[in-house]
């Protein structure tokens, strides 16, 4: 114990010299409104402390040596002192902190909105991974269109808020396309005019459009194909068939071009129903999008399409349960016949670009759209129907056992549509600071001839 009591009394005068070589600086920050500043940094050296909700600090620092002791605020100067502290002085420091101000170079806020009042823009990768039984744009639409509903998920057609679907405007690169004219289910209907993979922009309003795009009621959809850059493959194949799109770019850059081939075949979907067929369609389609700069004012583009879409159906018989637990009914359905359907499309479109000035712009469009269809078919149908065997026991269970009615259905018709319908339109644009002034004049000839043979008899 005492040897303890002799160690504490000899190290305590090193204590006391030890604690002696510091001083203490303390005091109260204040800005130029004479209030007390919180959060104010004090430091020198690595060391340092901040001021509290009063403006008080009070920071130890080593005595006999000149100190540079640092007050920093994000909101005000920054402030450094000289002091020379003797050991166990204190020393009573309240500077007054100047506001800082800071002159930044120039900033310059653009808005741009979007030209097309009532538009909206479609990511085209969204557009392209979203799955489908006929995936395309016209899917995406059914799937994230505001107000957008289709009943055949093999059909490209869509309604919008109810209405027909003749009512939807089509347009690639400011040129009107349209559909067949006869097609009466998704089966018969193959590709859609619209090739995702050649697809820059999609643009679509489901109401409170512009006027330039026309006078139909329900929709706009407004397409964009790609300017190539570089020359692009890209080859797709499913079992359903396939594609190849390819993009080129001439060596002065005045030419570019995209191309792409489709082939379709929707048998798999169809053969899967509950109607036996001997269902063989075959949708081709050929598209061309090639745009030349002839001047540094004058640019000329051209949209071609060529499609041929085959529809052969051949029905051989049907069965169809329906009624209750107790009084299971069936109908059987045998067919005879055919349906031959083939459509022809041609379309071709040139359109010229001349820029005026800065500010205004010219562009004169012709086009010309030529489809023939045939729809021939003669198909009867025998049908009865009765009792189901309900014993499970049996090897007929399943099979009509007693028929309770029977009769016959033949459905013909000979219908054939050839319709050509041309037009040429010049529109005019004038840009103005932020203004856009748009004005359009367009003439449509429509020639169409429709032969229609059809009756039944049941």
């Amino acid at each position: 114990m005492r040897t303890h009591l002799v160690i504490v009394a000899f190290l305590l005068p090193f204590i006391q010299t030890l604690y002696s070589q510091t001083g203490i600086v303390k005091g109260i920050v204040t800005g130029e409104n004479n209030l007390p500043l919180e959060g104010v940094a004090i430091s020198y050296q690595q060391k340092g402390t901040a001021t509290n909700d009063k403006g008080e600090y009070q920071l130890e620092v080593p005595a006999g040596k000149i100190i540079d002791i640092t007050f920093s605020h994000i909101a005000y100067k920054k402030l450094t002192r000289q002091i020379k502290l003797a050991e166990g002085e204190i020393v009573d420091f309240s500077p007054k902190l100047v506001s800082k101000t800071e002159q930044i170079d120039e900033v310059i806020v653009k808005n741009q909105k979007n030209e097309a009042e009532g538009i909206d823009k479609m990511p085209i990768q969204t557009v392209k991974q979203l799955p489908g039984a006929n995936a395309g744009i016209e899917n995406a639409l059914k799937n994230i269109g505001l107000g957008v509903s289709g009943t055949n998920e093999l059909s490209t057609q869509y309604n919008v808020r109810g209405g027909n679907y003749d009512e939807n405007l089509v347009y690639v690169n400011g040129i009107e396309v349209y559909r067949p004219f006869l097609i009466r289910s998704g089966q018969q209907e193959g590709l859609s005019f619209l090739n995702p993979e050649m697809t820059h922009n999609v643009q679509f309003s489901a109401g409170g459009f512009q006027a330039k795009y026309g006078d139909k009621l329900s929709s706009v959809l407004d397409i964009t194909y790609k300017k190539p850059q570089q020359f692009g493959l890209s080859l797709e194949a499913s079992l359903l068939g396939g594609s190849a799109t390819m993009e080129n770019l001439s060596r002065n850059k005045k030419l570019s071009s995209i191309i792409g081939v489709r082939y379709r075949n929707n048998s798999l979907f169809v053969n899967s129903k509950d109607i036996q067929t001997n269902y063989k369609p075959d949708f081709t389609d050929v598209q061309g999008y090639l745009s030349y700069q002839l001047t540094d004012r004058f640019n000329l583009d051209f949209l071609g399409n060529f499609s041929m879409n085959n529809y052969n159906y051949t029905p051989v018989s049907r069965r169809t349960r329906f009624g209750t637990l107790d009084n299971p009914l069936g109908l059987v359905v045998y067919y005879e016949g055919n349906e031959d359907d083939k459509y022809l499309t041609l379309f071709g479109a040139l359109k010229g670009t001349y820029l005026v000035n800065e500010n205004l712009t010219v562009s004169v469009t012709g086009s010309a759209y030529n489809t023939r269809e045939e729809e021939h078919y003669d198909i009867l149908a025998n049908y009865f129907i009765g009792e189901v065997n309900a014993d499970f026991g049996s090897d007929n269970f399943g099979d009509i056992q007693f028929e309770q009615a029977i009769g016959a259905q033949l459905d013909h018709a000979r219908n054939d549509l050839d319709a050509l319908i041309s037009n040429a339109s010049v529109k005019l644009a004038y840009k103005k600071e932020d203004q856009l002034f748009e004005l359009g004049a367009k003439y449509q000839i429509e020639d169409i001839r429709d032969r229609i043979i059809e009756w039944q008899v049941i």
